[in-house]
């Protein structure tokens, strides 16, 4: 099942920056072990929005403790709610 997770981020650049390397390296990792759907930072420095593919709520809490930015403390608060993708447009996805 997937979850959204919408995350508030430190504001602190200098934190956020210094630990993105290995945030996104924790990510990849994820994305091989078909545990990540999707992920990208809001572009007005907020935080961000992770979909997790996951058993359980709890599931997707251990996986977000796991992250580097959290032992690091740049997550400061989040959401977690179960997701269903309906409708998808390839067209408007970035090519990454």
């Amino acid at each position: 099942m997937k979850y959204a997770a919408v995350i508030e981020y430190s504001q602190d650049q200098e934190l956020v920056g210094t630990h993105r390397p290995a945030h996104r390296a924790y990510l990849a990792s994820l994305i091989e072990k078909n545990q990540l759907f999707a992920s990208g930072p809001t572009e007005d420095g907020y935080g961000a929005l992770i979909v997790y593919e996951a058993d359980s709520p709890e599931a997707v809490e251990a996986l977000m403790k796991a992250d580097p930015f959290f032992a690091a403390g740049v997550f400061l608060k989040w959401t977690v709610r179960p997701w269903k993708m309906v409708l998808f447009n390839p067209k408007l996805a970035p090519q990454v």
